[in-house]
């Protein structure tokens, strides 16, 4: 009778046991969610410096296959060599761009009203400019335009944090991949080098046919525009090419002060404008990045722009940019530690 009692005494504690470690558990998942999302933009800043980092190596890595040098001084010229040559850009085209920017600038107010007078010629464009003026409208957009320009730290202050990363990390790459190594458990050391090492690797291939990609983008379009006759041409095409570093909307965001500017010469203007940024993104996205990233991991279309609609609320413009690179590396992680792993089951 007595064991009896006890047996029941030691079983409702290991029940109790068990609830308070269940609700333990709980709350450090509650914890670590709220903690990721409240970090996750200083995340993005720190990917950001991540594909800086994996920029000046691969550059410092060329180098080094070409002139024997020490790895120090490859290092060393890719960065020093990266800022000279964007210094000497900016002093060749700094002049004209600023002078495009300030032409640009000044055309697109009149340019919008310009566009609003032709919309209302027709019912239906009077009810597209209903629609767009409305107040409803003005604060959704305003409510997109301020969440687009989320940042952690303002704009320069996440410059310079992405920057200085960029260039710790380019330093010293193998001092922060031990670091992350030791955190594993022994066994699984050396799946975590190679799996981080798959990473740099994929996101270096990804990331220079991204830059490929933009280069081609801004020469075509600039070629485009110059042959179509619109102002501005130069900063129109600048644009045009940074912008197709973020997937799927980019090139639209891009579109848009195209076909405003071109509208002030004439709609046919606009129609060709429209039709050369559709053309140079039919054959960036089916000719170029196909033929330059053929041996990355093939993302899905639809899975880049499920990625952009979930961070782009969260994080903003960071969320959008950074939106392929953060998939590349679950893709790599979820293949490495999951499908290799299961795929004779």
């Amino acid at each position: 009778m007595e064991m009896t009692g006890r047996n029941e005494k030691n079983s409702e504690y290991s029940f109790t046991q068990k609830v308070w470690i269940a609700g333990s558990i709980l709350a450090l998942i509650v914890i670590l969610v709220l903690l990721l999302k409240a970090t996750f933009s200083v995340l993005l800043l720190v990917l950001a410096g991540t594909l800086i980092a994996v920029f000046f190596r691969g550059l410092s890595d060329l180098i080094f296959r070409h002139t024997g040098w020490s790895k120090g001084w490859c290092v060393a010229l890719s960065i020093i060599g990266t800022l000279i040559i964007l210094v000497l850009l900016i002093w060749l085209m700094g002049a004209k761009i600023q002078t495009q920017v300030q032409q640009l600038t000044d055309t697109l107010p009149k340019t919008v009203e310009n566009a609003k007078g032709k919309l209302n010629e027709s019912p239906l464009g009077q009810k597209i400019v209903e629609k767009i003026s409305s107040p409803s409208s003005q604060q959704k957009g305003q409510h997109i335009l301020q969440s687009f320009f989320k940042t952690s730290f303002g704009i320069l202050g996440d410059v310079y944090v992405i920057l200085f990363i960029g260039i710790f990390f380019t330093a010293s790459p193998d001092l922060y991949k031990k670091g992350i190594i030791k955190l594993v458990p022994p066994k699984s050391k050396d799946k975590a080098n190679e799996v981080l090492s798959h990473i740099g690797d994929n996101l270096k291939k990804w990331l220079k046919g991204k830059l490929f990609a933009m280069m081609v983008v801004f020469v075509l379009t600039a070629i485009g525009l110059v042959i179509i006759g619109v102002p501005m041409w130069l900063v129109l095409a600048l644009i045009a090419g940074l912008l197709n570093f973020i997937p799927n909307f980019g090139p639209l965001i891009a579109l848009i002060p195209a076909v405003l500017v071109s509208l002030m010469q004439s709609p046919a203007t606009a129609l060709w404008v429209a039709g050369l940024y559709i053309v140079v993104q039919l054959l960036e996205s089916n000719f170029i990045t196909p033929m330059v990233q053929q041996k990355l991991i093939n993302i899905p279309p639809a899975l880049i722009i499920i990625a952009q609609m979930l961070m782009a609320p969260l994080t903003g413009g960071w969320g959008l940019v950074l939106a392929t690179p953060l998939m590349v590396i679950l893709i790599v992680v979820i293949q490495e530690l999951y499908i290799k792993k299961y795929k004779d089951y």
